[in-house]
């Protein structure tokens, strides 16, 4: 498969997970971030790993749970007090630091050099992210912006480790087992922190069934795909792709306003995201550099 074919599917991911902030704020019940966490994870991971019928093994299974801790645990908690806390927007813009966090970290776990290219485009999409949903009322709540930078250098993490930590395991069965980790990590947190949720209405239903089925089961098989055929400092900067669709979202769906300086922002996301990808081919991969992981799809 393509190299272009392997970006247009990882892109699916970030794209799909914008609307988390729709979701999140329209369908579900606020002021429940780890139970929606939990319940976000913990039965699409078990649903997977019904398919795929195999649990990890020695070493895998503290791995396991690191990576599920960085990437769902961690993330979706401090990710939904950001998204309770602070428009669906700043939420996105605090995230978009997250590229930078991993070059650094691919740096400092893998080795990966440091292309100026590639900061340019870092900064750039933050810029962009920013002109798409920064406004002078924006309300820039403390501990949301905390938690949005926390939840970038979590998942900046886990991107990071996911891509050193190959197991010998297809894409499906690699989220099976960290979608599960993450889930039951959260589950005892959820349980002793936070009241029971309400009865369900219809809204949460299908709001959770969006965000488990699709926000996760489907989309992290495509990130960790990725990851697994594409360098962290290539993948990262999809992540952009998100906020533009959480704004994209709130025009055709809540009616919100959309004005030149966002449209412009779309542009200059667009244009951070190919640079990115540029800032990775301008140079040959180093000799020290991660071989992609080689599944197995028996």
């Amino acid at each position: 498969m393509s190299r272009n074919t392997d970006l247009l599917l990882t892109a699916l991911a970030p794209a799909i997970w914008g609307s988390t902030y729709l979701v999140t704020t329209e369908l579900l019940p606020a002021g429940y971030p780890l139970t929606v966490a939990m319940l976000r994870a913990l039965p699409a991971g078990l649903l997977l790993l019904l398919l795929v019928r195999q649990l990890p093994q020695g070493i895998w299974w503290a791995r396991v749970l690191v990576l599920g801790a960085l990437n769902f645990s961690i993330f979706w908690w401090l990710l939904f007090i950001s998204a309770y806390r602070l428009p669906g927007g700043v939420a996105a813009t605090v995230g978009a630091i997250q590229p930078l966090i991993v070059i650094l970290l691919a740096r400092a776990l893998l080795g990966s050099p440091i292309r100026p290219l590639s900061i340019v485009a870092a900064v750039a999409g933050m810029g962009g992210v920013a002109l798409l949903i920064l406004t002078p009322n924006a309300a820039l709540d403390p501990v949301g912006i905390i938690a949005g930078l926390a939840g970038a250098v979590s998942m900046a993490a886990g991107t990071v480790l996911s891509r050193r930590w190959q197991p010998p395991v297809s894409p499906l069965t690699f989220t099976a087992w960290q979608l599960t980790a993450g889930g039951l990590l959260l589950l005892p947190v959820a349980l002793l922190q936070e009241p029971a949720l309400p009865m369900p209405t219809m809204a949460n239903l299908l709001g959770f069934a969006w965000l488990g089925l699709i926000g996760a089961a489907l989309t992290y098989i495509l990130w960790f795909r990725g990851i697994s055929r594409l360098e962290p400092s290539v993948v990262s900067p999809l992540g952009f792709l998100s906020p533009m669709t959480a704004v994209i979202l709130g025009w055709s769906v809540l009616g919100q306003s959309l004005n030149s300086a966002q449209i412009l922002g779309m542009a200059v996301v667009l244009g951070s995201v190919w640079l990115s990808q540029r800032a990775q081919q301008a140079q040959p991969k180093p000799e020290a550099a991660l071989p992609a992981a080689s599944f197995n799809r028996s």
